[in-house]
């Protein structure tokens, strides 16, 4: 991480001088002979004229200038006379994907045009640190403020030609391979302007996030019964570890407010993944039974500080009466969905046909009357989140010897409804789309994410190019954005999804909606974040549960993830832990984040983290029988 005392600056005409002096001795850092460094004397001179055309920058402390980088037009890049292919909607699909090939090349790779439009590019032209500066990261924040500077002067493409010793270092931010320029390592970077969702989610400013899960499920008490007076229960205890997703709710937070104590070196692991600065940690805040929200409000003096530090609170859902409590249901979000499609102006949707039962009876005879037509059914409860609360009822089953008790038995007691089962259902080609309110009532488009699903329960996510085939993704969108305008109306301020089958027919059925922060959103968090980091489109997957084959103390924990950030980083792969306090339980599990260029690489460094996280199981030997 870079030093806090480092800033960065525009260069001034009278460091010239001192500046090549800087550049040469970097140079010479990598024991070249001083036939070769003459000779590359003149190359690195900077004239005074050259430190506004080279757009120069510097990077000093205290001390003096510790660094420069200078971003340069590219040979013909300004003039915008380089054209490609237009993108098209079906590259970076994962293999085996109808609508494309399998394989195919992503954004990333093509060094195509978007939208049939040329792409401006930019070169770096010098990045070199002073020697005592090396390792300091100083040539890191260098070189991010090259790739902002380069965005926010409208290029589409970054250049580079690396010294030899120096391409680690450029594939360690994320720059692409594309060859050599003679005995030079070529690198590019696809720079992408940043989504306008993301400053109209955050405000420009970093927040406070704060991990509510458990608090916000209490809501729902027919999905969530408390067990009186003998404190949390499993299901609370689960959704305590998932609040750890809550550090990702925006990309970059300033303080994180979390219901358990999580291993000490976590966070430095996340924020050196993820180039997260001065982010605040209190966490064990739900060790005495209360949540983040109600401990906060017993901790005056911390609230204090987060008001008089201006941070935004941005809470995983937000609660109490009104559209969030209304529209969790799964019979009110039915209706609304029916009322969206009525007028034929979503062709890309259709919602299932919906049934409400005012007991366990009246949906076993909704039930049996169903399956004497052969029709299989899907049984849900008001309130339910992850996939609890739903429940596929084949036809088979039914018309089987108990079978309708064996279904209602595993609900909650209350109110049930019987949908109309869409065949496509749980075969992994569910959706979810995000998108939120904005507290001027505006609706904001996130995007479309994959589902991995297992049967009726979530298991976590994929974002980013070609996850989800254009057509559908354009329906999902158009159907979830009609949603976020009934919530507006509604009085409904934040974030919220929509969830969808992708049926067998090709259309999309509307499931539910879920009116909080989730998994996928958080893929898209850390997309955008690396995206501006790195450059690039990448894949995003949030694994929420890896099963972990044994129980580790927190020492060997941290150095399993390690190992794991390791493993991906040779693949090119960026895993950030995403929820770690879960590994204590009896039955212990990770929840990983997996940023990647390709499908492959994804799939591989999926591959790696479960295998490698099963494998625990014999780091402790078989047990000897006596």
């Amino acid at each position: 991480m870079i030093e806090p005392t480092v800033r960065i600056r525009a260069a001034r005409e009278a460091e010239a001088a001192e500046l090549s002096d800087l550049a040469l001795r970097s140079k010479g850092y990598w024991g070249y002979d001083p036939a070769f460094l003459a000779a590359c004397a003149e190359e690195l001179r900077i004239r005074p004229g050259d430190v506004a055309a080279r757009r120069v920058r510097v990077a000093e402390d205290g001390r003096g200038v510790l660094g420069l980088a200078s971003l340069e037009d590219e040979p013909g890049g300004e003039r915008g006379d380089e054209r490609y292919e237009p993108l098209r909607g079906t590259e970076g699909l994962p293999e085996g994907t109808p609508d494309g090939p399998p394989e195919a090349p992503g954004p990333a790779t093509t060094g195509g045009a978007r939208d049939g439009r040329a792409v401006r590019t930019a070169r770096l032209g010098l990045l070199f640190v002073a020697p005592e500066a090396i390792r300091r990261g100083v040539g890191r924040a260098l070189y991010r403020d090259v790739l902002a500077r380069a965005r926010e002067l409208g290029f589409g493409r970054l250049r580079i030609a690396s010294d030899p010793h120096a391409a680690p270092f450029y594939a360690a931010m994320g720059a692409r391979p594309a060859g050599r320029d003679g005995a030079l390592p070529r690198f590019e970077v696809e720079l992408r302007p940043e989504p306008a969702w993301v400053g109209a989610w955050t405000g420009g400013r970093r927040g406070a996030h704060i991990g509510n899960v458990a608090e916000y499920n209490a809501q729902f008490a027919t999905a969530w019964p408390r067990r009186g007076g003998r404190g949390p229960d499993h299901r609370e205890r689960a959704a305590h570890h998932y609040a750890g997703l809550a550090a990702f709710h925006s990309p970059h937070p300033a303080a994180l407010l979390l219901p358990l104590t999580v291993p000490r070196d976590w966070l430095r692991m996340v924020s050196e993944a993820l180039e997260w600065e001065g982010v605040e940690l209190y966490d064990g805040l739900a060790q005495d039974g209360r949540g983040p929200s109600a401990a906060l409000t017993g901790h005056p003096r911390l609230a204090a500080h987060l008001r008089d530090a201006g941070l935004p609170l941005l809470p995983w859902g937000r609660t109490g009466p009104g559209a969030a409590l209304r529209y969790e249901s799964k019979s009110a979000a039915g209706a609304l969905f029916h009322r969206l499609a009525a007028d034929g102006s979503h062709p890309g949707v259709r919602v299932p046909r919906q049934w409400y039962a005012p007991t366990r009876r009246a949906a076993a005879l909704l039930l049996r009357a169903r399956a004497r037509s052969g029709a299989d059914s899907v049984l849900k409860s008001e309130h339910g989140v992850g996939g609890s609360g739903t429940v596929v009822v084949p036809a088979e089953l039914v018309r089987a010897p108990g079978g309708v008790r064996r279904a209602v038995g595993v609900l909650p007691r209350g109110p049930l409804l019987v949908e109309e089962f869409v065949p496509g259902w749980g075969e992994g080609a569910d959706l979810t789309w995000d998108g939120f309110v904005a507290e001027d009532g505006r609706v904001h488009a996130v995007g479309t994410a994959v589902m991995d699903v297992a049967g009726t329960a979530y298991r976590g996510a994929t974002v980013g190019p070609g996850a989800v085939p254009r057509a559908q993704s354009e329906a999902a969108a158009g159907f979830g954005t009609a949603v976020g305008r009934e919530l507006a109306a509604d009085g409904y301020r934040g974030w919220f999804d929509v969830d969808f089958v992708a049926g067998s027919d090709g259309l999309l059925a509307p499931t539910e909606t879920n009116l909080r922060l989730t998994g996928p959103s958080v893929a898209f968090m850390v997309k955008a974040r690396l995206d501006a980091l790195r450059g690039g489109d990448h894949l995003v997957r949030i694994m929420d549960q890896v099963p972990l084959g044994a129980r580790l103390p927190e020492a060997d924990l941290m150095a399993h993830l390690g190992a794991l950030a390791r493993g991906c980083e040779g693949l090119g792969v960026v895993a950030v832990p995403a929820i770690a306090t879960a590994a204590f339980e009896p039955s212990p599990f990770l929840g990983m984040l997996l940023a990647a260029r390709t499908w492959r690489d994804l799939e591989a460094a999926d591959d790696l983290v479960r295998a490698e996280s099963a494998a625990l199981r014999g780091m402790f030997g078989e047990p000897e029988l006596r």
